[in-house]
């Protein structure tokens, strides 16, 4: 068999697998792994550096299937260039614990980059991956990180808003490097992408600033696939597409071109006739003779040779060893948590310029920090003072001007973190996570190391009124599971929130107030306890008569309610619960010693009361729409002052133990 003939035994190969997966599954979408079978087999046996034995190598070049539903393709090519996938994997497609779900996770199997699925977010985790691989190279040299990042994408993920805000960033930080193939294959589920779609996406791409080349109908020739993908990454000063016409569901007699072939498996028939097209034995499945899977382990292992010279470079290396193996770590240079700064008690001052404070205390101590705002980086603590913008200009910039791109920040944010080497910081209003949020939920599913700095964290931010003020995002981002959401009390509660949050694992919101909070009385002694999720801050009594919990800038004003009911002879006790997450990993003991041995509970946040009836027996919260005004006399309207504090818990101990007590309740029913 000549090599011309072999290249195409193992395409054809691929599209069987792409037919058998879905058909023994019966659910999957054949099609396009189909059309993109010769793609496939150009990019692994031609194109990209990997070695499959070490899926990890950090100087690899990186694959991102945005299109996720095709992942069989992805799957195939993991399996015949030797990433440890077996065939048995492959006819457990889809089934439950299997190693090949319905769409690519990123720590599930070896060779997946990222999790993508929703349509858009490869797109977007690819401007990531390509702006971490730039920053690092500018910081560590290109004798450490010198690679390319290949994406495919869909015309589903063109259509998706998150891909027009991650091509437009990626266009104006012209990303080198960045290449991306467009299958324009004019096929959606609800059938070709004319009625929906009329878009020109070559010169929507140009306008982008991206090298823009549109391939034509060479979805199967090999050669000139490589051709232009090889033209596409000589570009250094621009992200590339390259505009691929294929035919989804290609060479099946009656589902070529046919939106069935989508979504649908083919039915026993066409896989049948299928397969006789391509000269496959048309009754076996997963077919896989041994000279095609010898031709791509072959592949497979050609990467090894580089992957051993990359390491003896790293072995040789003379540079910043000890700031590269804390940036792969994602962690800090030994002692970095010492940098953070303390305030004293009767210091005022916003959580949101805390933070920052802190972030740049530690910026130097945590060099995979790479941080920016979506158009709101002054406003929301995600500023960085000493370090330029990251640009072509400024190629290792860790200061990021996202503009306003919420949703395309937090793709990007996905992709950087994935990477490996960077920790990404990225801040906007906390009402407009809600823009960001499908990328929100990917990283928590994806265990992805990033940071979230929300601001104006309440109706306490005032004038702007209620589209921006946030009362049920709170509630919202609490129930992501996987995400570490923190509410810091004050300035040195924000300081340990930051630390917890690059201490950590995974993915951590930082929810911060626009307004300006007392540094409060122990916080300084007792804030490490933030990493507990809540502590005692004023101690009451070992039997307190009430727990007042509070999160935030509600904390202060349950202080202030504590002393109101010392006076009353009512003994409070105050606990700052800055996080549920946290709090909820502790021991029963120690829940039961911070919430008290059986005192009624009462929460106090500035933010819906959902939730907390499994902290609390009541709760003086907003379940209700803001108001325009200023923030302190919004929050009094609504009831968050120490006296009505203070009035609540009186009356929650009347209704429980029938206490008689001497307020005026008139602000009762708030």
């Amino acid at each position: 068999m000549s090599e011309r003939d072999l290249e195409q035994l193992g395409i054809n190969v691929i599209r069987g697998l792409a037919m058998d997966a879905p058909q023994r599954a019966n659910a999957g979408h054949p099609g396009t792994a189909m059309a993109l079978a010769p793609l496939a087999h150009v990019l692994w046996t031609r194109i990209m550096d990997y070695d499959a034995s070490d899926p990890e190598w950090p100087d690899r070049d990186r694959f991102v299937l945005s299109c996720g539903h095709a992942c069989i393709l992805l799957y195939s090519m993991l399996y015949l260039t030797g990433y440890g996938l077996e065939i048995e994997d492959l006819e457990q497609f889809r089934q439950l614990h299997s190693r090949t779900p319905g769409h690519p996770e990123v720590h599930h199997l070896p060779g997946v980059e990222v999790t993508t699925g929703p349509l858009g977010q490869g797109v977007a985790n690819g401007v990531g991956l390509g702006m971490a691989e730039r920053i690092l190279r500018s910081r560590f040299g290109s004798e450490l990180t010198d690679h390319h990042t290949f994406v495919v994408c869909s015309d589903g993920d063109l259509m998706e808003g998150i891909s027009h805000e991650a091509a437009s960033l990626a266009g104006h930080l012209k990303l080198g490097r960045l290449v991306y193939v467009y299958d324009d294959n004019h096929i959606t589920i609800d059938g070709p992408t004319e009625i929906a779609l009329n878009d020109d996406a070559a010169k929507r791409f140009e306008s982008y600033g991206w090298h823009v080349e549109t391939l034509g109908e060479v979805a199967n020739d090999t050669d000139a696939l490589e051709a232009g993908l090889r033209r596409a990454m000589a570009e250094e000063e621009r992200p590339s597409l390259l505009v691929l016409r294929s035919h989804i569901g290609y060479p099946a007699p009656h589902m070529t071109d046919n939106p069935k072939a989508h979504g649908s498996p083919f039915g026993a028939d066409e896989v049948r006739a299928t397969k006789e097209i391509l000269g496959l034995p048309p009754d076996q499945e997963f077919y896989v003779p041994k000279e095609v899977l010898d031709l791509y382990r072959g592949a497979g292992r050609r990467g090894a040779t580089k992957r051993a010279e990359w390491e003896k470079r790293l072995s040789a290396y003379t540079g910043d060893r000890e700031g590269w193996d804390a940036a792969w770590a994602q962690t800090g240079r030994v002692g970095w948590q010492g940098h953070l700064p303390v305030w004293k008690a009767g210091e005022s001052i916003a959580t949101r310029n805390s933070v920052k404070a802190a972030l740049n205390a530690i910026a130097a101590g945590v060099p995979a920090l790479v941080s920016g705002g979506a158009d709101l980086t002054g406003n929301t603590g995600t500023k960085l003072d000493d370090e330029p913008l990251q640009s072509y200009e400024h190629p290792g910039g860790r200061a990021v001007a996202y503009g306003v791109r919420e949703h395309g920040m937090g793709g990007a944010m996905n992709g950087m973190a994935l990477h490996g080497g960077v920790i990404p910081v990225g801040g906007t209003f906390f009402t407009f996570s809600d823009y960001m949020r499908g990328s929100v939920r990917l990283a928590a599913l994806s265990e992805a190391k990033v940071l979230y700095f929300w601001t104006h964290d309440s109706v306490g931010l005032g004038e702007d009124g209620p589209t921006h003020q946030p009362v049920e995002q709170l509630a919202a981002v609490r129930a992501i599971p996987g995400l570490r959401v923190i509410r810091p009390a004050d300035a040195n509660e924000s300081a340990h929130a930051l630390r917890v949050a690059v201490e950590r694992d995974g993915p951590t919101a930082l929810i911060l107030s626009r307004q300006e909070l007392p540094v409060l009385e122990g916080t300084a002694e007792l804030g490490s306890n933030l990493e507990r999720g809540a502590y005692i801050l004023v101690e009451g009594a070992d039997e307190p008569d009430v727990v007042l919990i509070g999160t935030g800038s509600e904390v202060a004003v349950c202080v202030g309610a504590a002393l109101l009911l010392e006076q009353q002879g009512i003994v409070a006790r105050v606990v700052s619960m800055p996080s549920w997450d946290l709090f909820d990993e502790q021991d029963d003991d120690y829940q039961d010693a911070v919430l008290g041995p059986g005192a009624p509970v009462l929460a106090v946040e500035a933010a819906t009361s959902f939730g907390w009836a499994r902290w609390a027996d009541d709760s003086v919260s907003i379940d209700h729409f803001g108001a325009s005004g200023p923030g302190k006399e919004v929050l009094e309207a609504f009831g968050f002052t120490p006296e009505n504090v203070a009035a609540r818990a009186a009356l929650l101990l009347d209704s429980i133990e029938g206490y008689d007590d001497d307020f005026d309740d008139e602000e009762n029913d708030e």
